[in-house]
């Protein structure tokens, strides 16, 4: 093992003992406390020597619990009975089926850049932050991605 790794190694208990008071059930916490090590190992050429190796962990685990933790509460939204998704596409309106069909045209029509922004944060519910990591784009062309592709929808739809 290298310098790094000790020194992630050594830090695994107080780490552990962090994701325990964030967590508050001991498998999550294990679960956690993973994936953190797991990120700080992917990310490691970005931890520079010299810094604060704990802080620089703390926060990656606080970012990946926040993470979790906006994940679970769009995943336990629940806005219709199980029931109902499954008739979902199967009979509707013809009103209805129409302004679905031409959203999808229309977003089919837009470039591939807000495309994609728009599906992760319209559709998707992601977050500005996570949609920004996802496309692995700062946060500020996310926002201008969006606006665009927006303003291009609403056009399209009007015409």
């Amino acid at each position: 093992m290298d310098a790094f790794e000790t020194a992630l190694t050594a830090l695994l208990p107080r780490l552990r003992r962090f994701a325990h008071g964030l967590a508050r059930d001991p498998a999550a916490a294990d679960d956690l406390t993973q994936a953190t090590a797991e990120r700080a190992l992917q990310a490691r050429a970005q931890w520079q020597q010299g810094t604060s190796l704990d802080a620089w962990a703390y926060r990656i685990m606080r970012n990946i619990w926040i993470d979790t933790a906006r994940s679970r509460q769009r995943r336990d939204k629940v806005l219709a009975p199980a029931e109902a998704g499954e008739s979902v596409g199967v009979a509707g309106d013809a009103e209805g089926k129409a302004e679905l069909h031409f959203l999808m045209r229309a977003l089919d029509l837009l470039p591939d850049e807000q495309r994609e922004a728009v599906a992760l944060v319209m559709i998707e519910e992601l977050s500005y932050r996570e949609a920004a990591a996802v496309l692995d784009i700062p946060i500020g062309t996310l926002t201008s991605r969006l606006v665009r592709g927006r303003q291009a929808l609403l056009a399209l739809l009007e015409d």
